[in-house]
């Protein structure tokens, strides 16, 4: 059977971090996102009727402290995934797992089994760690060097894909586990889920070269994002696979950019959890290689903003420009992040979506 995530070849646009309380936003402002059930399933039944492509949720456990302790609250992926499946009928969620955290032969069964629901519109994230105060919490040890981390998520990975794939009752022995006398029923219904991977690092990198249907990347901009899409589809061509690259991004999109701008510097300036934004981005240059140092020391508003990841910000024909610009660039889709998801995702269907048709990048049927 088809998987329409990965069978669709139109510019793929997704939704990032409506589980997490705040969303990508580091925001005192009153109105931030709450990340509530209640939330979650109105913007899936809008995001379903809109035509967005997929959700895709951040696994996390501890929050980043600040006033508001940013991503305090935060929904676990594999029951929200199942959730958001049970209320849809197009869209593909996926479900963040963690490498550390959870038993491959277990997240092969959960998703396997939510894919009997929603056939072919589950999909996993697979993260192989960074957040170092979140392991301390969880009792494991993060392996300080990137090696490590992606030969404990290599064979993670081959063990997942193995149970989705093969029949009987096997013995698989590895380094990391080793399991005797192993099956895995039911399987999904295309013997495989669509497999997303945070590719970053040069370990990152081949990972998602190696495995990934879909290497996340951060990238500056479209410039400097050129190029990296072409490094990592020369390295998933070499190995004889072929991998989308996607690329996340915060939008605020009024009537005129100058709007949209006096919204950014209202939430993302005046309104700034600056100690929060601090914590955050010392973990990620401590622990994660997700962003360059360059962006680290250059964005850190961009971090109160939207977490590092790219700004869409302006009016409705600024916003089709930018998406456009990420197209040109080969890239196969990005994700997007709001203050006010649904209020906002409803504006974004009314105006942008009409252009990115114009632009060819979206069929009619979908928006």
């Amino acid at each position: 059977m088809s998987i329409p995530v990965l069978e669709s070849n139109h510019f793929r646009l997704g939704l990032f971090s409506s589980n997490c309380s705040g969303g990508l936003a580091v925001t005192t402002i009153p109105e931030r996102w709450s990340a509530s059930w209640e939330d979650n399933l109105r913007l899936a039944k809008l995001a379903d009727e809109t035509g967005i492509d997929f959700m895709l949720p951040i696994a996390r456990w501890i929050g980043y402290g600040g006033e508001t302790n940013f991503h305090e609250g935060v929904l676990e992926p594999v029951p929200w995934a199942t959730a958001i499946l049970a209320h849809t009928e197009r869209l593909t969620a996926f479900a963040t797992v963690h490498t550390a955290f959870n038993h491959p032969a277990v997240t092969a069964k959960q998703l396997a089994t939510i894919d009997q629901m929603a056939p072919g519109r589950v999909g996993v994230n697979v993260v192989a760690g960074w957040n170092q105060p979140e392991y301390v919490a969880m009792g494991v040890d993060l392996p300080q060097d990137h090696d490590s981390r992606y030969e404990l998520a290599q064979e993670w990975i081959d063990v997942l894909t193995t149970l989705w794939s093969r029949d009987g009752r096997y013995d698989l022995t590895g380094r990391f586990w080793n399991l005797e006398r192993i099956e895995s029923v039911p399987k999904p219904a295309a013997r495989r889920l669509p497999i997303l991977n945070a590719g970053s690092s040069v370990q990152g990198k081949a990972y998602a070269a190696r495995n990934a249907d879909f290497v996340f990347t951060i990238v500056g901009g479209p410039e400097d994002g050129a190029g990296v899409v072409k490094e990592l589809e020369a390295n998933s061509a070499a190995l004889g696979r072929k991998a989308g690259v996607l690329t996340p991004t915060h939008v605020v999109c009024r009537p005129t950019r100058k709007e949209a701008e006096e919204y950014l510097h209202y939430y993302a300036e005046e309104n700034a959890d600056w100690d929060a934004v601090d914590n955050l981005m010392k973990l990620q240059g401590l622990h994660a290689q997700s962003f360059s140092k360059d962006l680290l020391q250059n964005f850190r508003s961009r971090f109160a903003a939207g977490h590092g990841t790219c700004p869409l910000i302006g009016s409705p024909d600024d916003v089709a420009d930018e998406i456009e610009r990420f197209a040109k660039a080969g890239f196969g889709g990005i994700t997007m992040a709001f203050v006010d998801y649904v209020g906002e995702l409803e504006y974004f269907a009314q105006e942008v979506m009409p252009r990115l048709v114009k632009k060819g990048l979206r069929p009619e049927d979908l928006g």
